[in-house]
Parts: structure tokens; C-alpha cells; sequence
């Protein structure tokens, strides 16, 4: 009968205790690099670190990015300070508000709207490095709610002015401002051109408006709406602000502004054409409590003495229905007709007097200064 089991052999004996001895070594030197963390101590997985670039990808640098790096520098936020009467009755200086501007000249002249700077005792306008100068106002026009703030310095960054007729309604919109304050200074917004010479009364000015959905906010007034290329097509200066109402902003073209720009650094002032009258439409007449029996045009309400009109035999009472060949229904149409005219130009006004309908030719005048 064989037995069970053979023999070993002593060569296997010995390998077989090497075995088992390699064996408990590595458990070892496993258990001494696998010893308990000390306690209050955590791991995080092995997370893969950002990679980093030295620029940014095509997908990541859009024209939106790039418009914002160009003008950015060149956009700044203006302070309108006043002196106010405190508790005690002493004489303080007080912040009115903050809105935007725009430098585009390197020795520091900047375009803003108007109503930023109104009343205004002091401005301090603030770069976006950090600087800050004191500004001062070096001429406005109501008339189409802009104005120029000059600072003393030089070198300063600068936005290209572009040409607002070539504009595209549904290319891209970026707005540069300082929405609600300089807590947000250089903030951008994007959209598109939403449309063209939108007319928009405000007061007794009829405005020619970019429209565009870039958000636009108080505090943005001012500042810059760019187009894709990175220059300036407009600078920002209302929003419809209704319950409900969103994406509905206005714009400046910067067309229009170019020249009333021209003429406040040259002049301090902006040269009109001059009619030389005073007039009520339906609207205003009624704010003085008055009901104005007219179904078109405006009245003729006062006469400049010595002025265009009533040189040109214009009397109070009349009734003006054209002016240039543009009709004449409310004042803001009156003014935009007369602005749009030449000083020194001939206009045919239509008139209304007695129930006749009558042209006369009027020399327009450059309006006075006061």
C-alpha cells in the first residue's frame, strides 16, 4: 500500500520555507506603509490639478473678451458732488450720484451724459487702474444729454470712436459702465443691436436712439456701447424702466455725439440754428391748464423780438404746421426740425392764420447763448 504522501525532497523544503518568509517580510513593509492615519487628519482624492495655459483658447477668447480688454481701461466713473446743509446747518459736500464717462483723448478729455454731471459743484472721476482726478465740466448740452469732463493728465488710455451709420441690427452690443455705483465699476454687459434710429421724446427733445438689449443701468449713463471690433458706436444714456420691461436700453449714436463733442471743446457750447419762438403743442398747453383747439401743428404762443421768426412776419396766434418740410405736431418735432437746419439757412415754414394756410421763408439765426 503507498502512503498518503511522498517524502519531500529537501530542496523544496527549503524553498518552501523561503517562500513563507519573503512572504510575512513584504506583509511587513506593507503594514509599515499602510499604518493608520494620526486622528483628526483626512484624505482628499487624488484630484487632477488645472491645467494652466499661457493664453486663452479660440473657444474662450471672443470678441466680446476682446472688446472688453481694449475699451475697459478707457472707461471711467464720474462723482457728481454738491454742497448741501447738514443737521447743524453746515456747509457739506455731498455725493448726487455716479455715473460713467468715456476718455478719448490722451490728455484727458472724456464724454458723459449730462445729467451725470448736472449741478455739479465737484467730479471726481476714477480710472479703472485706481487713479482718481478731480474733473471739471467744460461744456454740456442738454439738448442731447451730453457733456465733457476734462482731468489734468496725460497718456491716458483711450477709446476709439467708430461710425455709428454702419450699424447692423442683430450684431453684437457690449456696454462698459458702472451699474449701481463704482461697487461694480467696469462692469460688462453683452447683447445685440435691437434697432436703429429709434425716436424717443424726452421732455421737449426728440432723440434719435440706438436700441439694444446689453443691459443698461443706472450708473452706466455715460459709458460705452462697443461693437465687436472694440470701438465705441454709442454712449449709454437711458432705459426704459416699466414693471415688466426688460432688455430695453438706449444708446447715443456716436455720430451724433461727434460733433456736439467738437463744438464743446472748441466753443464750450454747442451752435444751434434759431427760430425765435415760443410754442405749445396739445401736451404742454395742458400743463398750464390750457386747452389748445388745434388738430395739428403747434401755436405760436411768443415771438422773439428781433428774431428770424419775426422777421420773416411770424406772429403770435399762428399756428406753424411744417418747418423744412417736416410736419410740426408737438415741440420736440418743431426742435428736431429746426436743429436738423443750418445756421443761416433758408426755411420754409407752413404757417396757419385766420383759417389760411401760408409759406413764409425764414433766415435761421445762430441761437444766443442765454
Amino acid at each position: 500500500m503507498q502512503p498518503a504522501y511522498k517524502k519531500m525532497a529537501p530542496y523544496l523544503i527549503v524553498l518552501l520555507i523561503g517562500t513563507l518568509l519573503g512572504g510575512l517580510i513584504a506583509g511587513c513593509s506593507g503594514n509599515q506603509l499602510a499604518k493608520p492615519a494620526p486622528k483628526n487628519v483626512s484624505f482628499i482624492p487624488n484630484l487632477q490639478q488645472p491645467a494652466q495655459a499661457d493664453s486663452l483658447s479660440d473657444a474662450r477668447n471672443t470678441p466680446v473678451v476682446r472688446a472688453a480688454q481694449t475699451v475697459s481701461p478707457a472707461v471711467v466713473g464720474i462723482t457728481n458732488k454738491a454742497y448741501a446743509r447738514d443737521y447743524f446747518n453746515r456747509k457739506v459736500l455731498v455725493e448726487q450720484g455716479t455715473g460713467s464717462g468715456v476718455i478719448f483723448d490722451v490728455n484727458g478729455y472724456i464724454v458723459t451724459n449730462y445729467h451725470v454731471v448736472e449741478n455739479s459743484q465737484e467730479l471726481v472721476v476714477s480710472l479703472a487702474d485706481g487713479r482718481t482726478f478731480p474733473g471739471k465740466v467744460l461744456g454740456s448740452d442738454p439738448a442731447t444729454d451730453l457733456a465733457v469732463v476734462k482731468v489734468e493728465a496725460s497718456d491716458l488710455p483711450v477709446a476709439v470712436l467708430g461710425d455709428s451709420n454702419g450699424l447692423m441690427v442683430g450684431e453684437p452690443a457690449i456696454a462698459i459702465g458702472n451699474p449701481l455705483g463704482l461697487e461694480f465699476q467696469g462692469s460688462v454687459t453683452a447683447g445685440v443691436i435691437s434697432a436703429l434710429n429709434r425716436s424717443l421724446e424726452i421732455g421737449e427733445r426728440k432723440f434719435q436712439l440706438i436700441q439694444t438689449d446689453a443691459a443698461i443701468n443706472p450708473g452706466n449713463s455715460g459709458g460705452a456701447l462697443v461693437n465687436a471690433d472694440g470701438v465705441v458706436i454709442g454712449i449709454n444714456s437711458a432705459k426704459i424702466s416699466v414693471a415688466g420691461v426688460e432688455g430695453i436700453g438706449f444708446s447715443i449714436p456716436i455720430n451724433t455725439a461727434r460733433p456736439i463733442i467738437q463744438s464743446i471743446i472748441e466753443k464750450g457750447r454747442v451752435i444751434r440754428a434759431y427760430l425765435g419762438v415760443g410754442i405749445l403743442d396739445k401736451a404742454s398747453a395742458a400743463q398750464y391748464g390750457y386747452e389748445l383747439r388745434i388738430d395739428r401743428g403747434v401755436y405760436v404762443a411768443q415771438v422773439a423780438q428781433g428774431g428770424p421768426a419775426a422777421k420773416a412776419g411770424i406772429r403770435e396766434g399762428d399756428i406753424i404746421y411744417k418747418v423744412a418740410g417736416i410736419e410740426t405736431n408737438s415741440v420736440a418735432d418743431l426742435r428736431a426740425a429746426v436743429d436738423a437746419q443750418s445756421i443761416g439757412a433758408n426755411a420754409e415754414v407752413v404757417i396757419g392764420r385766420s383759417g389760411k394756410t401760408q409759406t413764409v421763408n425764414v433766415l435761421l439765426e445762430e441761437m444766443p447763448a442765454e
